[in-house]
């Protein structure tokens, strides 16, 4: 069995889950099987959005972003799911549990994908075995469909994984480059979007050969760094490992809530920041983390959309601090024009036992002593909600703006406890 393995490369299999929201859906109510099924927001609200859709919708041309409207205009037949985050959230990690049982280096990339370096599992079969196995198993035990991509390398895997879904088992070795990727639209490769490939079109760039095949300088001028990346991955070179610890690696953290209605209620748009904010600070305390940047994300009834940062003096975790840099950077760059959607992000993010701060006496008295205080009330608001320790009076539920509204978060922290 060795034998059928490489003697100095690797062989890993990107795992990628289909329609994975729509599957969880279907494998808690079986009835949905077969039929065109789409998650979206709230179909009552203006910002219902395809988040994913099973293979019947997507055969009457129903797609992910596509408003709801259009979407039940090309289906009237659709069936239409609120996310269940949290039921997802319980599925990835059964699914990611199961990969592990094959080998212990999985990189989990997403909620509904990850890789896996089976380099080491001659005994288990051969690598085509495997991925049979793990296929077979996920469909049999969580009734969830995936396909599998096997390369030696994780950018060949990821893109093999792609080429056959659902339910496909795609090989890609390095000499295959040529043939099967260099033909395809230089769009279609993995880590380059839509402005990326318009750019790349500039230097009649079309093909991924043609980026496999690109000018060095031309490149580095188009898209610096990333440029040289990109020739590399077009050539089928990626010496990146299969990292298992990489998903906490956290760059940022964010929230963002589209609006029931457009708004210009100053006191009612800070509200929502500050909820925001709240989450946001919630998230990156439970993972120890620190941010020495915050990011505001603006989108008015237009859908022009203004991001601003503010770089902080020292790194912060708490929710008021996060607040406060945010009603900073609202109170310059809002314009006063109705606004869609607000977005709270912690960048620049550095974990609390490696990060510096300078503190004067009186400072670093004043966050010692409260600091068993905010750990009691994270642990309250994790236990009972974040509405069990609030100020002021609670507002009519017809009158809550929060009781409208739905953040979004879509970041690598969705698979941890």
């Amino acid at each position: 069995m060795k034998e059928m393995y490489p003697k100095n490369g690797r062989v890993i299999l990107h795992v990628d889950m289909n329609s994975f929201f729509a599957s969880v859906e279907i494998a808690y109510d079986p009835s949905l099987q077969g039929k065109p099924l789409a998650i979206a927001g709230n179909p009552d609200e203006r910002k219902g959005i395809i988040v994913t859709c099973s293979y019947e919708a997507r055969a009457f041309g129903v797609k992910t972003t596509m408003p709801l409207w259009e979407a039940k205009r090309k289906c009237p037949n659709l069936i239409v799911r609120k996310p269940n985050f949290e039921r997802y959230r319980r599925a990835s990690l059964a699914m990611f549990d199961l990969l592990r049982s094959y080998t212990d280096i999985v990189e989990p990339v997403s909620i509904d994908e990850g890789y896996l370096d089976i380099t080491d599992c001659y005994k288990k079969g051969t690598p085509i075995e495997i991925a049979n196995s793990i296929q077979e198993t996920l469909q049999k035990n969580l009734l969830l469909p995936s396909s599998i991509g096997i390369a030696p390398n994780k950018f060949l895997a990821k893109m093999a994984s792609d080429m056959r879904k659902p339910l496909g088992i795609t090989v890609l070795r390095k000499r295959d480059v040529p043939t099967v990727l260099w033909p395809m639209p230089v769009g279609e490769m993995h880590g380059v979007g839509a402005r990326t490939a318009e750019k790349l079109s500039t230097i009649k760039i079309q093909t991924i050969g043609d980026l496999a095949k690109g000018n060095d300088i031309q490149l580095k001028q188009l898209l610096g760094i990333n440029g040289e990346r990109l020739k590399q991955r077009a050539n089928g070179i990626d010496n990146r490992p299969v990292d298992p610890d990489a998903y906490s690696d956290f760059k940022s953290i964010g929230n963002s809530t589209t609006l029931p209605y457009d708004s210009t209620d100053e006191e009612e748009l800070l509200g929502v920041i500050k909820r925001l904010s709240n989450s946001v600070g919630g998230r990156i305390r439970r993972k120890d983390m620190l941010s020495n940047n915050v990011q505001l994300m603006i989108r008015y009834g237009d859908r022009k959309t203004v991001t601003r940062s503010r770089k902080l003096e020292n790194p912060i975790d708490q929710d008021n601090e996060i607040f406060l840099a945010a009603k900073h950077l609202w109170k310059k760059h809002w314009n006063g024009e109705p606004i869609r959607l607000l977005g709270v992000t912690a960048q620049e993010l550095v974990e609390k036992h490696e990060a510096y701060k300078q503190l004067d006496l009186f400072s670093y008295e004043k966050e010692a002593k409260r600091e068993p205080l905010l750990k009691a009330i994270d642990k309250l608001k994790g236990k009972y909600g974040n509405e069990i320790l609030t100020k002021g009076i609670k507002l009519p539920k017809d009158k809550n703006p929060r009781n409208n509204e739905h953040g979004t978060s879509f970041e690598k922290d969705f698979l941890s406890d």
